[in-house]
């Protein structure tokens, strides 16, 4: 359940998709399952943006819980009897004027159920068991603070082996909420211990901004859900998934973001789509090239990218890339050493006849490759140089 980013030049939309999935590699999308305008509007007193959602099943019966960038009313919930909506819109959630963003719902063992939000400090409430209204007696601030615990925005809670456990927008690294960190307690509302990062999307776009998710347990398998930023725009980011671990006194190693996500490492001999990359150094981004492509493009002289991880073989001969080239001649270096030393190969680029003309470029490996890899790419040109990608395949 996340918000839906459709723009450079403001955060999220007015509608919500659901994606699922039954083995965490195929996932499906359920659009438009909640709306606050247009067609399925199902927020009669304002047309204002969807942010970040929560939900929650009790009873059988599926709340979704929503906000919007207000002053007044900016938080409500909807229900349905599918996980894949529609919702229908029952009421906003009085939060005893604390009106900001990003709700979190958590149900104990003993079936209370708690609501979250804010932004630099996290509020919290008991839920009657409704699910519906706020019991304004038991709101709490500063659950979590900037300066303690360095929460940013967008809380989501959980429990494991009787710890609680807050995730969130993390601003302790580069002066950004790049990191979903967490904090632990014994008791619901805290006092709450900080206890590092989880993961960081640093480095995922020249204009990376914050980062929101959660941790959940699968087929016995913990996750993190994470976004990163696209599009070379904070409003821009992608939903994404990397399995974690937990250590014997419960803190969380911090994992590394990858290409492959949830699945095994990509096959080299699989066509690889450029926008799998997992970290982008320099001017490259990640756009789009129709409406169901990406690229990596405005690629500049010593731009980088790294994928993780890429499983090759012996039997690899040739690396083959549709690319649009730039004016001038340039080379895309391939390594799996950092810092890119000792490259594989190296595939020449002639200068470009036609501004916008996609090619397919080639060149033989320097030496056989085999195993599992990070895999960094490398380009060089004039100073000028603008570069994309769409693919390459090992052959």
């Amino acid at each position: 359940y996340g918000s839906v980013d459709e723009s450079t030049n403001y955060y999220c939309s007015w509608r919500y998709h659901v994606l699922s999935t039954f083995n965490m590699k195929d996932w499906n999308i359920h659009r438009d399952v909640f709306s606050s305008k247009g067609e399925n509007d199902q927020v009669p007193y304002n047309d204002k943006l969807l942010f970040a959602p929560d939900a929650m099943v009790k009873d059988g019966r599926y709340y979704l819980y929503y906000c919007q960038p207000s002053r007044e009313q900016a938080e409500g919930v909807a229900v349905s009897n599918s996980p894949a909506g529609p919702f229908e819109y029952v009421q906003p959630i009085n939060t005893g004027g604390y009106e900001e963003i990003d709700p979190g719902i958590f149900i104990d063992d003993d079936g209370q159920a708690y609501y979250l939000w804010g932004q630099f400090t996290l509020k919290m409430a008991k839920l009657m068991p409704d699910m519906i209204t706020v019991d304004t007696t038991t709101i709490r601030d500063n659950i979590l603070t900037e300066e303690e615990h360095f929460f940013h925005e967008g809380a989501y809670m959980t429990k494991r082996n009787g710890t609680y456990y807050l995730v969130f927008a993390d601003i302790s690294r580069a002066t950004a909420p790049t990191c979903l960190g967490y904090a632990t307690s014994d008791k619901p509302m805290g006092p709450y211990t900080y206890r590092g990062v989880i993961v960081d999307n640093d480095n995922s776009d020249p204009s990376v901004w914050n980062n929101h998710g959660s941790i959940a347990e699968f087929n016995k398998q913990w996750y993190v859900f994470y976004h990163r930023s696209t599009h070379n725009s904070r409003m821009m980011r992608k939903p994404c998934v990397e399995p974690i671990s937990f250590r014997e006194d419960g803190s969380i190693p911090e994992v590394e973001m990858t290409s492959q996500g949830a699945g095994p490492p990509l096959e080299a001999t699989k066509k690889i789509e450029a926008e799998r990359a997992c970290l982008l150094f320099g001017n490259a981004r990640i756009q789009l090239t129709s409406p169901e492509n990406e690229e990596i493009g405005a690629i500049n002289h010593e731009d980088r990218i790294g994928y993780k991880y890429i499983m090759f073989d012996n039997d690899i001969k040739t690396v083959r890339a549709r690319v649009k080239a730039s004016e001038k001649p340039s080379k895309i270096v391939f390594s799996h050493h950092m810092p890119w030393q000792n490259p594989f190969v190296t595939i020449d680029v002639p200068a470009a006849t036609n501004a916008n003309e996609w090619i397919e470029v080639e060149a033989d490996l320097a030496y056989p490759i085999s195993g599992t890899y990070a895999l960094w790419v490398k380009f060089y040109g004039d100073s000028e140089m603008e570069l994309a990608v769409d693919w390459f395949v090992f052959e």
